[in-house]
């Protein structure tokens, strides 16, 4: 009879589960460690270079990996793309203090794409060019990545009639407000205007331009005050 815990253990050798478990979580960590160095290497050589001026070979050279390990974590260069718009709308979020699961009201929505806005200027004008870039490229329903930028304009949408909605509920929104159209004017603003800052960065301040739109559509959407 074999002993108690004998097919756990491996032939019987006392914490060989164990260690394999801890070999196992080294490597899936290591593994976590190559994949983020992986996007970031993208995101700083597809920001200075376009996805199409970089090669995975050149991803995976500044990333300190082999092409190969690229492929194996990626299955390709557009799974790869995937994970770079991904990370940065987790960092986003990130900066933001902001959760998938966070109900804002709409002035805190607002003052995230503000202080958002606020962020591009300073610090991300090649990544805004980069996100611009290949939504345009991604307009055909065939393209790579036009169903993740289709569904990612869905999930803005409906974030922004979520919180307009709870603003009808709670009472600090008008009763009849029209709640997808604003949705989809707010996304709309979004695009538009960091293409018209990237077109005329001296002429468009885009963290201007932002406060004042959002600042204007909080007043549009609050209700009459009593008696009008």
């Amino acid at each position: 009879m074999a002993a108690p815990g004998h097919g756990w253990t491996g032939g019987g050798r006392p914490g060989t589960l164990f260690r394999m478990a801890g070999v196992k979580g080294q490597v899936q960590k290591r593994g976590a460690e190559r994949r983020r160095a992986l996007v970031d290497a993208a995101i700083t050589l597809f920001a200075r270079n376009g996805v199409r001026g970089t090669g995975v070979a050149a991803v995976a050279e500044r990333a300190g990996v082999t092409p190969s390990a690229l492929i194996h974590h990626f299955g390709s260069k557009d799974g790869l793309l995937r994970a770079v718009l991904e990370e940065l709308d987790r960092r986003a979020l990130e900066r933001l203090s902001a959760t998938p699961e966070a109900r804002p009201t709409v002035r805190q929505a607002f003052d995230w794409f503000v202080r958002d806005a606020e962020h591009t200027a300073a610090a991300e004008r090649e990544l805004a060019a980069l996100h611009l870039t290949l939504t345009a490229e991604s307009l055909e329903p065939g393209s790579v990545l036009h169903a993740w930028f289709r569904d990612r304009g869905r999930a803005l949408r409906a974030r922004l009639a979520d919180v307009f909605r709870r603003a009808v509920a709670d009472g600090s929104a008008r009763a009849d407000l029209p709640v997808e159209a604003l949705a989809a004017e707010a996304a709309a603003f979004l695009e538009g205007v960091h293409l018209l800052w990237l077109l005329d960065p001296g002429k468009v301040d885009l963290v201007a331009v932002n406060r004042g739109y959002f600042d204007a559509l909080a007043a549009r959407i609050e209700p009459p005050a009593p008696g009008r």
